[in-house]
Formats: C-alpha cells, sequence, structure tokens
C-alpha cells in the first residue's frame, strides 16, 4: 500500500486531488475534519481540552464550544497549546486508519492536512504531495466556496506556513493552474505514477 500525505494552502485544490483519489481506490482522511471528531467523541482529548481551557470548552450537550475555544486560542495566542493537545490524537488515529486500511488491501492511504509540514517531513509516509496554486485564483476560489470577505480570507492564508519554502520537503508537486479538468488530469496520472513507483520500487 503506497502511503502519502498531502499539503498546500487553502484553496489551493488539494481537497480536488483527494476526491479524483478516494474515486480511484484511495482511503484519504482529511486531518481537520478527523481533529473535529476526535474532539467530541475521544474522552481522553475532551478531558485534556477541558483541563487547558476550561469546562466552557464544551455545551452542556457535549458539542465543541467553537467560538470560546477560538477565542481562547486564537486571540489570546494559545493557539500552539491547543494543537499539542489535540495533534498527537490525530496522528495516533491516522496510523490506526493507516493500519485498517492495509489490512483491508487498499492501494493507497492518503492523509490531506494543511499542517502535514509542520514540524518536518514524517516518517510514515512514501510520497508527501503538495497542490500549489497562485494567491489571486486562490482567493477567489475561496471566496465563492465559503462565502467569506476578502479581508477574512487574507487574514487566514497570512496565518499559514509559506508552501513555497516547504515544496524540498515534497516529493511531487501539483500546479493548479488551469481548469478544473486539468486539476484532476493531473491528479489522476499522479496517482498512477506513485502506483507504478511503488510496485516498480523506483524511487
Amino acid at each position: 500500500m503506497v502511503k502519502v500525505g498531502i499539503t498546500g494552502g487553502i484553496g489551493s485544490g488539494k481537497t480536488t486531488v483527494c476526491k479524483v483519489w478516494e474515486g480511484m481506490g484511495a482511503v484519504v482522511v482529511y486531518a481537520d475534519d478527523l481533529a473535529k471528531k476526535l474532539m467530541v467523541e475521544d474522552d481522553d482529548l475532551i478531558s485534556r481540552i477541558i483541563s487547558a481551557f476550561g469546562e466552557s470548552s464544551y455545551h452542556e450537550d457535549g458539542s465543541l464550544n467553537r467560538q470560546f475555544l477560538a477565542n481562547k486560542a486564537f486571540e489570546k495566542g494559545e493557539v500552539e497549546k491547543l494543537n499539542k493537545i489535540v495533534h498527537p490524537a490525530v496522528a495516533r488515529k491516522v496510523k490506526e486508519l493507516m493500519g485498517r486500511a492495509e489490512a483491508q488491501g487498499a492501494d493507497m492511504f492518503v492523509e490531506e492536512a494543511a499542517l502535514l509540514l509542520s514540524k518536518g517531513r514524517p516518517d510514515i509516509f512514501d510520497y508527501i504531495v503538495i497542490v500549489t496554486a497562485n494567491k489571486s485564483d486562490r482567493l477567489k476560489w475561496v471566496m465563492n466556496r465559503d462565502n467569506s470577505g476578502q479581508d477574512e480570507i487574507l487574514a487566514r492564508m497570512k496565518k499559514q506556513q509559506s508552501f513555497e519554502e516547504l515544496m524540498p520537503l515534497c516529493d511531487f508537486v501539483i500546479e493548479n493552474d488551469s481548469t478544473v479538468q486539468s486539476l484532476k488530469r493531473k491528479s489522476e496520472d499522479l496517482y498512477r505514477q506513485m502506483l507504478k513507483l511503488q510496485n516498480t520500487g523506483v524511487d
């Protein structure tokens, strides 16, 4: 089984790439979605969040108090504190899901994560892929997708890493510089290429 990590800035098109790969048979885990799930289902993680940020981190029905946590983490500069609690739980779950996918005979396992390379290159993947697109296109796409304002999206972009600086850690770059159909074709081609490389043992 080929193990792949994929990253890219907000609006780069990495989710589109992952959806194509899912359609071709890959098992894809979206780190942000997994984190949100674990934050309301993993008892150990829940207790750690409450211990660090207080009982107000959760509503009475057990759902996550996103506004409270966002204020605590982002406005008070405690993002790293929250990440240090959540990321290890996500990493453990990813390894568990990876093992399950391999046992079930999947051809490829993919983790999609904006922060994939925040601590360097993870050693659990065979290949790292980065999806790139120019800033103006990303801004336009996210504004249309999320119905968000330009200033809000630019602020989110500013908080992300410089993905250009991360390219030396990656094996493949998908340039999202044309149409959606072009991006999908590039995704299909790379999927087949990675499977072929793994099957032939060529690096």
